[in-house]
């Protein structure tokens, strides 16, 4: 598979040459190193996942940093905190010199922990995410958007099993101190099986035999790790009832197939889980475009306790887009009826846009008008208008 380029080549691009680091995150194999590498092909580069790198680091932080000559890129810099206060040293050195130092990170909380206590104004964050549709056109809902399934579709269930493994002895027992990893593995499991579910911690609690606050932790990490995508309930003053509690989503939907036991395109063409799969999918691609642009996530959904629903809310311009996901390649007006009744509930409020998402089909026509205010979009349509 040729290099995808990434949409925030161009943005990191630019914070380098106004900021001294530049510090990327995202889930573990998400092409965090593939694309500085692409961007710094000269860098001096260094992988603090070695035993025998971060004894050296261990032993003299210092001059292992005095060896290197910038710009350097420090992959997987959460091993190795230490040597936070000793950038932030040679930056406060230096300061009018810039694009120094690019850090990488799997685990967000703890590389944010370093970031927010010795970086601060010295460093430009972002977050990757795998590859959205707007990068490869490869990505679908059965392989997902990690770099190495695409460039290798037939390795695909070896690649997740391998990933999941190395998952949860590196990151998940970096973060917490997660005794009992086959418990783990099936909470995984269950998780899953919950996709596109409002979250219900005692539902995932009762079948493992954990307690609540264990679960709150486990979905912590999944968070923090850039594996799951928590989408909270939207409030604007609508005079309804509404749901409280938060949607889940994996970030990746092959890997979401994987761990629901998906194993060809044919079963997921079949599965069950195959509407809220492509409901993920779209959730994720808004992360995506909302990251990518170099913004922060910004999605929401909308219940109500009389059963009103529309899946995503996101602010947009000035505006409110309300979206609907449709697994389905044909859509009808009756697709639009939530939308229609909720913007019908917002005078006064911010303007709105309602799409219906759907999946595209060898005979998917332009973008339509479902009704007034609404119009229909296929998923690629729908990520280009995102990306736009």
């Amino acid at each position: 598979m040729r290099y995808a380029r990434r949409k925030l080549e161009d943005r990191i691009a630019k914070a380098a040459r106004g900021f001294g680091a530049v510090v990327l995150t995202g889930p573990r194999r998400a092409g965090k190193t593939y694309l500085l590498q692409h961007l710094l092909p000269k860098a001096d580069y260094v992988l603090l996942e070695d035993p025998e790198t971060l004894a050296r680091v261990r032993a003299d932080p210092r001059g292992f940093l005095a060896e290197r000559r910038p710009p350097v890129i420090l992959d997987e810099i959460q091993n190795a905190p230490e040597l936070f206060n000793y950038v932030r040293a040679l930056l406060d050195r230096t300061p009018r010199r810039t694009g120094q130092w690019f850090l990488t990170g799997s685990q967000e909380a703890s590389l944010m922990a370093g970031v927010t206590e010795s970086l601060a104004g010295r460093a430009a964050i972002f977050q990757l995410l795998p590859l959205s549709l707007a990068e490869s056109g490869k990505v679908d809902l059965f392989s997902g958007g990690f770099p190495e399934v695409l460039a290798r579709p037939r390795q695909r269930e070896v690649w997740f099993s391998s990933y999941l493994q190395s998952y949860l002895e590196r990151d998940v027992r970096a973060v917490t101190n997660v005794r009992d990893l086959a418990t783990f593995r099936r909470f995984l499991g269950l998780v899953a099986a919950r996709h596109g579910q409002v979250l219900n911690r005692s539902d995932l609690a009762g079948p493992l035999g954990v307690s609540v606050p264990t679960v709150s932790e486990w979905l912590s990490i999944l968070e923090v790790t850039g594996q799951v995508l928590i989408v909270p309930p939207y409030f604007e003053n609508f005079g309804k009832r509404l749901i409280k509690a938060p949607k889940i989503y994996w970030v990746d939907s092959g890997l979401a197939c994987y761990l629901l036991g998906i194993r060809t395109r044919a079963e997921l063409g079949r599965s069950p889980f195959r509407g809220a799969l492509f409901e993920g999918l779209v959730a994720a691609e808004i992360a995506k475009a909302q990251l990518n642009a170099g913004g922060r996530k910004e999605i929401y959904f909308f219940r109500d306790r009389p059963g009103l629903e529309i899946d995503f809310l996101i602010p947009h311009a000035g505006s409110l887009w309300l979206v609907e996901a449709k697994a389905g390649g044909t859509v009808f007006p009756n697709d639009a009826r939530a939308i229609q009744s909720l913007m019908a509930g917002r005078k006064g409020a911010k303007p709105a846009r309602g799409l219906v998402v759907h999946q595209e089909t060898r005979h998917s026509s332009p973008t339509s008008v479902l009704v007034p205010g609404v119009q229909a979009l296929t998923l690629r349509q729908f990520v280009a208008l995102l990306n736009a």
